[in-house]
């Protein structure tokens, strides 16, 4: 599969503990380290990925499955964002097993459910955090019928409504073959990037994602890939680190 790029860093051994601790935003606590670096290096590389598609404001960040890191991948690639004084909309379209509220120290009472059911608008859930630039919209309550709502005319009237307001949306999103939930975001999204763990990730795994989104019409704009360290954890957030791979 040749993407435009492919990325790696170690995977989180905390990946299960994310929905009710949130993730580490390495590139906040310390954005000189070299792990802050190779993040704005996915960044960079998305934007190239990027500079032959009309637009590129609404990124999607996906993967295969649970627990492979693309809500840690998306809410620090968001912080570079911001850090480079982007304007960003970090928004948690997953509405199965939401981390965004955590990982900056919110409730999630309202969010996205609540703006598809037509309970509350955008401009009335969405917060500012802790990263000057980045704000969020977290997923709000659980539903029944997440697919639904993500493919519900609301959920293109809040996407139109980031755009007016923001230079840059990250949709954290649901795992491809999991649910069908992304199927029904990639017609709102302007491109796809797939978090994979090397190591955990099957190959049949990542050959389907990449064949789901391409039925859905998906730009593809390529991989970040997680893999082990060879020199152990760094003790980073919850007691684990990075090593960086690096297949540009």
């Amino acid at each position: 599969m040749n993407w435009p790029f492919k990325f790696g860093f170690k995977r989180n051994q905390e990946d299960q503990e994310s929905p009710k601790n949130g993730v580490m935003l390495v590139t906040y606590a310390e954005p000189k380290h070299v792990i802050s670096e190779q993040y704005r290096t996915v960044r960079t590389n998305i934007e190239f990925a990027s500079a032959a598609l009309d637009k590129c404001q609404v990124v999607m960040f996906t993967s295969s499955t649970m627990s492979e890191g693309k809500s840690t991948v998306s809410a620090n690639v968001a912080v570079t964002w911001a850090q480079a004084g982007k304007k960003v909309l970090l928004i948690d379209a997953d509405l199965r097993r939401p981390t965004v509220h955590a990982t900056f120290r919110k409730l999630n009472l309202d969010g996205v459910t609540t703006i598809l059911t037509g309970k509350t608008k955008p401009s009335e859930v969405v917060e500012e955090t802790f990263v000057d630039n980045l704000s969020i919209i977290s997923s709000g309550p659980i539903p029944p019928n997440p697919s639904e709502l993500l493919n519900s005319k609301r959920m293109g009237d809040l996407l139109n409504w980031a755009r007016e307001n923001f230079d840059i949306i990250v949709l954290d999103a649901p795992p491809v073959l999991a649910v069908s939930d992304v199927q029904v975001l990639v017609p709102r999204t302007d491109g796809v990037v797939i978090v994979s763990n090397l190591g955990k990730t099957l190959k049949g795994d990542l050959q389907r994602t990449v064949e789901v989104l391409k039925l859905a019409k998906a730009h593809i704009l390529g991989s970040v890939e997680r893999v082990r360290s060879r020199h152990g954890d760094r003790g980073y957030g919850y007691g684990y680190g990075y090593g960086y791979q690096s297949n540009v």
